[in-house]
């Protein structure tokens, strides 16, 4: 066996061991398709008003320039769909949310990827990423076998749906390298299209992320637009809308993460208890989360959004 493809498998059995669903391995490079639609998607000014993305355009086309001598992209998939949900009645939080903030939870185990991959087969230079870096990491999933990405721009596996989070490790050893996912598995289905209520998502896998109700609830600071009220659907942190309707989603299992399991109680908080919501009593629900990134102002800016008539 050629020792590019030992390590490969070596890189994977310790994914899969740390309770990743999927693990796929790409040749770091330039990605020229996405080169265009990313300049595109900034002018038409879809990123709304979060100026970051407007930064280090090269960066996020070049892996080479994050890691000195890149060579292999390592993308990771990690479940968190939940066993329970919320009151449906309720205000709602995005899925992903529940727990613990996953960045810090992902990244401890892409820490201990690296520190085993120079354990086992030497010094090794890397990063470790979790959607928190200039990295299109829908791309190189893509590129990595992982999947395809759906009408709302979403990865889709076939066997577990969308509800997992993107990860990677970009590393300058030169390893065996998976076959890129090529076929779209979503036909003439519209439904996430058909079911978001602001129209964030337009033809050609492409969001209008100024009109996400993610990004109203989550990145904008300042009020939110009256040209949204009663299209939010009770959403005060992110949302879930073009993942609940996924004809994929059907295959989706609860995850097995005791760290994104919610705090006691969330779940079944009526209306009326976020409505009367303390700072106290948000930074307990809500510690380690990342719900913390809206603060106790932003999500009471919302929830004040959403109940009044």
């Amino acid at each position: 066996m050629k020792k590019s493809a030992q390590y490969s498998q070596i890189i994977k059995s310790h994914a899969k061991r740390l309770g990743f669903n999927s693990c796929g391995i790409a040749e770091a490079g330039f990605l020229e398709e996405e080169a265009p639609r990313l300049e595109k998607w900034l002018t038409n000014g879809f990123h709304g008003e979060m100026q970051y993305m407007e930064n280090h355009f090269d960066k996020r086309l070049d892996p080479r320039l994050l890691v000195d001598n890149a060579k292999s992209v390592i993308s990771l998939s990690y479940n968190y769909y939940p066993e329970s949900l919320q009151s449906s009645d309720s205000y709602k939080v995005a899925k992903y949310a529940y727990g613990e903030d996953y960045h810090h939870v992902i990244k401890d185990k892409l820490f201990e990827i690296l520190s085993c991959i120079r354990d086992e087969i030497g010094e090794v230079n890397g990063r470790c990423f979790v959607d928190s870096a200039p990295v299109l990491e829908r791309a190189w999933a893509e590129k990595a076998g992982l999947g395809w990405n759906g009408k709302h721009s979403l990865m889709i596996q076939k066997q577990q749906g969308s509800y997992f989070f993107l990860a990677e490790l970009i590393i300058d050893l030169e390893l065996e390298y998976d076959a890129p996912f090529t076929t779209d598995h979503c036909g003439k289905c519209t439904k996430c299209i058909d079911a978001c209520p602001t129209e964030a998502i337009l033809p050609n896998n492409t969001i209008d992320g100024s009109k996400c109700i993610s990004y109203l609830t989550i990145e904008l600071r300042d009020n939110i637009p009256l040209q949204f009220k009663d299209k939010m659907d009770n959403w005060m942190f992110g949302c879930d809308i073009c993942q609940d309707v996924c004809p994929w989603n059907r295959f989706a299992k609860p995850h097995q993460e005791s760290l994104f399991r919610p705090k006691s109680g969330m779940l079944e908080m009526s209306k009326q208890d976020w409505e009367e919501l303390t700072e106290e009593t948000f930074q307990k629900v809500f510690k380690k989360s990342a719900v913390k990134r809206t603060k106790y102002a932003g999500l009471t800016r919302t929830i004040n959004f959403l109940s009044e008539n």
